[in-house]
């Protein structure tokens, strides 16, 4: 267990981690013993239409320290990690540290490591790679793209196909003339939560237990009628399976199984991108 003592309340705070890893609770007791705003750096949490499902804090967890950047963001609405950046450095700039936490590993390199800005994506190639299947779009990216990015992931595998349709060049190419980071590394306190499988796979069951108990389902029957798969907001992990349960599709057993293997697959991209990404971050057990 990490010893808060240990943590200087000047520097920001950065706590990356696989999901129901524990991390978000580290942030509220750092926030309570020195101060500063929670800054979420979750691609899925920032979606107004999922609290449950996706783990937001509660109403209560957030009367106990600032919260920023959940929820504030509609269900239809384009989201990216340029647009989280941007509202980070704006947050940089108050008076207040930051404790940016969660688990989209992408956010925390853009952050420590600077983001190349490349230019918009126009709606028709956006579609034709919605129309496309994963292995296709796989195929068609350049070695050195591939080598750089979660090819299990189908939202990255996309985000590189457009860009190289798009522009002409590959992801890799634009990655190339990354500008200066907004937070260096050494400016911060970085912390990855070390969550062995044996230790996690437990608790992702019980947490998604707990979220059909709190009312997934009922967020799920409110995300309904317009359910579009292609939205970045319908990438929910469990979002899918409990649509298609009330789709008749699947018994709510199924839905619940197939939402905790699709949980654990994702904790495992998490898990390689932090030993592949975060060498230099502090890694911190929060088991016991």
């Amino acid at each position: 267990m990490i010893d808060l003592s240990e943590i200087d309340d000047e520097r920001p705070v950065l706590i990356a981690g696989p999901t129901a890893s524990g991390k978000s609770a580290l942030a509220l007791e750092l926030a309570a013993s020195g101060g500063g705003i929670i800054v979420n750096a979750d691609a899925l949490q920032v979606f107004g239409n999922w609290r449950v499902l996706t783990a937001r804090p509660s109403e209560a967890e957030e009367t106990q320290a600032p919260h920023r950047l959940y929820g504030h963001v509609g269900r239809y609405a384009p989201y990216s990690v340029g647009h989280w950046l941007r509202e980070v450095s704006a947050l940089l700039a108050g008076p207040e540290r930051l404790i940016v936490v969660g688990g989209t590993g992408l956010y925390f390199t853009a952050l420590t490591e600077g983001l190349v800005e490349i230019p918009p994506v126009p709606a028709e190639i956006r579609r034709e790679a919605d129309a496309m299947d994963h292995a296709a779009r796989l195929a068609e990216l350049d070695a050195e793209t591939a080598s750089r990015i979660d090819t299990a992931n189908p939202a990255r595998v996309q985000r590189a196909w457009e860009v190289l349709k798009a522009t002409g060049r590959p992801l890799a190419a634009w990655q190339d003339e990354t500008p200066a980071p907004l937070l260096p590394l050494e400016q911060a306190q970085a912390l990855v939560v070390d969550a062995p499988k044996a230790w996690l796979t437990p608790r992702i069951e019980r947490r998604f237990d707990q979220m059909l108990a709190q009312g997934a389902l009922e967020e799920a029957r409110a995300n309904l009628a317009g359910w579009d798969p292609a939205l970045p907001s319908s990438r929910a992990i469990g979002a899918p399976e409990l649509i298609a349960h009330l789709r008749g599709e699947l018994s709510l057993s199924e839905a619940r199984e197939a939402a905790q293997v699709a949980t654990r697959q994702y904790a495992k991209r998490q898990r390689t991108w932090f030993r592949a990404r975060m060498k230099d971050w502090r890694p911190v057990s929060l088991a016991g």
